[in-house]
Order: C-alpha cells, then sequence, then structure tokens
C-alpha cells in the first residue's frame, strides 16, 4: 500500500488534473470514479475523460431516482462518447425492504432511512469498489459538517483501498467556475434550486441562504444527512 501521508505531501499545492493523472496512469482500471452526476462528480468525469478516454465512471441507480437525473447520464454518455457504468441493488433485498417496512419508510426514522440507503446504494457500491483499489469521489470539505475533515488522499479501511477527493479544497464557485469554462453537462435541477441531488423522496428544493446539503433528508439532523457511502458501513456482501 502506498503511503498515504507521504502522497498528500506529494500533493500539497498541486491540481486536482495532476492527482488525477498520476493515480489512473498507476492504477488502471483499478481506479474508477463513483459518480453521483453531481456538479463535482460532472467536474471529475470531465477531467478524468481528459486524461484517459477510457477512465472508469460508475453510477448507481437506486430505482427512486429523478428523471433528469437519468436524461443526464444519456446527456453524458453522448458528450463524451462514452458508457457510463450502472450498478443496481439486488431484486430481492428491495421486496424485502418494501414488504417488511413499506414503499416510504424512510421518513419514520433515521435508522429505516439508513436501512433503504443501505439496500440501494451501499450494497451496490460495495460491489463496484471490489473491482478498485482506488475509489475517486467529488466530497468537498465546504460541502457539509459531515464532510470538513475530508483529506484529499484518505486510506478507507473498510473496503481496504484509496481514496481520493481531488476536490476537497474547491469552493462552490470553483465548481461551477469550471463547469462553465469547460461547457460541462449538468443537472438542470441545479437551475431550479436543487444544489445536491440523490433519490427523488429524499431531495427538495432549498431557500436561499440554507446550507447546500439542506435539501438532502430534510426531516432528519444535519449530522446524520450522509447515506453511509462516506462513512463506515456494516460488513454486507455483494449481492447481485
Amino acid at each position: 500500500m502506498e503511503n498515504i501521508t507521504e502522497l498528500n505531501n506529494r500533493f500539497t499545492g498541486k491540481s486536482p488534473e495532476e492527482l488525477l493523472r498520476h493515480f489512473i496512469g498507476a492504477y488502471g482500471n483499478r481506479i474508477a470514479l463513483a459518480s453521483s452526476l453531481g456538479p463535482e462528480d460532472q467536474v471529475l468525469t470531465d477531467m478524468m475523460l481528459k486524461t484517459n478516454p477510457s477512465a472508469r465512471i460508475f453510477t448507481i441507480d437506486t430505482g427512486r431516482l429523478f428523471p433528469e437525473t437519468y436524461s443526464l447520464i444519456d446527456k453524458t454518455n453522448l458528450t463524451y462518447n462514452v458508457k457510463l457504468e450502472i450498478y443496481f441493488p439486488g431484486r430481492k433485498p428491495v421486496e424485502d425492504y418494501v414488504r417488511q417496512n413499506g414503499v416510504n419508510a424512510f421518513y419514520e426514522s433515521v435508522d429505516k432511512r439508513k436501512a433503504c440507503c443501505r439496500v440501494r446504494k451501499i450494497e451496490p457500491l460495495l460491489c463496484a469498489l471490489s473491482t478498485l483499489d482506488v475509489w475517486v469521489c467529488g466530497l468537498r470539505q465546504e460541502q457539509s459538517v459531515t464532510r470538513r475533515n475530508v483529506e484529499m488522499i484518505e486510506w478507507d479501511d473498510e473496503h481496504q483501498l484509496i481514496k481520493i477527493n481531488p476536490l476537497f479544497g474547491w469552493l462552490e464557485q470553483d465548481v461551477w467556475n469550471y463547469i462553465r469554462k469547460h461547457r460541462v453537462p449538468y443537472s438542470i435541477l441545479h437551475d431550479k434550486g436543487f444544489p445536491s441531488i440523490g433519490c427523488q423522496p429524499c431531495t427538495r428544493a432549498i431557500a436561499e441562504g440554507e446550507d447546500i446539503r439542506a435539501g438532502r433528508w430534510w426531516w432528519e439532523n444535519p449530522e446524520h444527512r450522509e447515506c453511509g457511502l462516506h462513512k463506515k458501513c456494516p460488513s454486507t456482501k455483494c449481492r447481485s
């Protein structure tokens, strides 16, 4: 395993593109971007595919995404002449959750919401991560209270791989400046007050002055507003 401290020191002050060039060159098809199709991930998609047109980008179709998100998948594929890898939750785990709890049980408690995220997001993620040595993420320190300690390069002990956050120090304005300059495709929902977009039932537009992730799981306390993708999660095996 590469020394994470040394890597962080080595790339301090370097651009996200330089960081990505190093890891894509070193790890080939064992590195991929986990994309939610958000603005940060669209920026990283642009950077990675300009570095290597065959770079791997994957996303998770939970079955409850906005129609605009599916449209953006198509637009991204056409813009870059690629096919994003799409992972789906297992049929039986989803059926079991809905039969036991109901279609919209995630509104009832944090535990039920996290159980839904685990079935629809985390288990497909584990399938994707099982093919990787390096996981590229669009996390930024500015995004929320749960992400203030994000580092540029981290060791993910739970999944036994390197996790890199090339935009960890970027501000929201930096992201949008890049999108406009490079004509990167993005969701039209961002123009309608949705700064952060996940599953349709769990995402709302925000009011002026609200935190940029206030529209995600808005009925919960801010410290709970993560799906579990970026926290330690149960040792669940990949299920097809």
